[in-house]
């Protein structure tokens, strides 16, 4: 972090001695601004549960979280005038890490419906129906650590897609049917895909049906064209490479998110695994080599 002000720590501390520190970020977070009543806010897991709290560097208390011990992160919070400066990410990864050094396999968590991107970029994925807690619509979540998620529905995709893009360094590649409605055109992909091209990234799409796309007038096309620097589309024209059934994104640090079926949402995704991601990424190369560049799209009028 390039400015002083940004510069801050994240510890795991005993909640008896940091209680004040804990309750002060949480009371302005979910009391004051979200307007949960202290005595919902206050429960009885607080002394039974590992806590993280984030300091800055005059050592003020500016965020703060928990792990309990039914395997579940919450009391996410970050000060107002602290968020978007990653301390949100840096308690959740150390959350994470206690979970780890406990031998847990899988941990869960209850998602403010807003938050539900933020909790996707480290690879928690939905599941069951949302709910409502202390006034507040919720998603919950969860994590498999150190293995492969199931993917079982179209949100928990959504999730797994946002991820991948989240966590790709310069390169992500898509290996579609037709752009996948339903995935690549929504504004939440649409939104973290301009990111990543903004920012410098590449995009590669393989399609086996490009006509498709055109006629819906997928979104990804216009985008493509207003950034044409950072997006690439190739129609796979080879017999041997049409009948492969399976789509995927991968990106260069290890995140993927694989379907057998390309034009189904279940699969299988992870967001660390290196080896499985290369595999993928050496599937693609060759095909790419094989393909036809997609030149109507760049003479698509949108």
């Amino acid at each position: 972090m390039s400015r002083p002000d940004a510069v801050f720590t994240v510890n795991a501390v005993a909640f008896a001695q940091a209680v004040a520190d804990v309750r002060a970020v949480r009371d302005v977070v979910f009391v004051q601004e979200q307007g949960v009543p202290v005595d919902i806010e206050r429960d009885a897991l607080d002394p039974l549960s590992r806590h993280v709290l984030a300091r800055d560097a005059q050592g003020r208390a500016i965020g703060t979280g928990r792990l309990t011990p039914d395997r579940r992160i919450g009391r996410m919070a970050v000060l107002p005038e602290w968020r978007n400066r990653r301390v949100g990410e840096a308690l959740l990864k150390a959350l994470l890490r206690e979970a780890r050094e406990l031998g847990w396999t899988e941990v869960t968590l209850h998602a403010q419906v807003p938050a539900i991107a933020f909790y996707a970029r480290q690879g928690f994925l939905p599941y069951a129906e949302r709910f409502v807690e202390a006034g507040l619509e919720h998603q919950s979540m969860r994590l498999v650590l150190g293995a492969v998620n199931p993917v079982l529905r179209r949100d928990a995709g959504l999730a797994a897609l946002l991820g991948v893009i989240e966590g790709a360094r310069r390169q992500l590649l898509v290996y579609s049917r037709d752009l996948d409605p339903g995935l690549l055109d929504t504004a939440e992909a649409m939104a973290a895909l301009r990111r990543f091209g903004v920012g410098g990234g590449e995009v590669r799409v393989l399609l086996h049906d490009p006509d498709a796309p055109r006629r819906a007038l997928a979104p990804l096309i216009g985008l493509s064209q207003r950034l044409p620097s950072a997006f690439a589309f190739r129609a796979i024209e080879e017999p041997v490479d049409r009948d492969y059934a399976s789509a995927y994104v991968a990106n260069d640090r290890g995140g993927w998110y694989f379907r057998a079926l390309g034009h189904r949402f279940d699969g299988e995704t992870r967001l660390d695994d290196e080896a499985r991601a290369r595999q993928l990424r050496a599937h693609f190369a060759p095909v790419w080599e094989r393909a036809r560049p997609c030149t109507e799209y760049r003479a698509l009028g949108l």
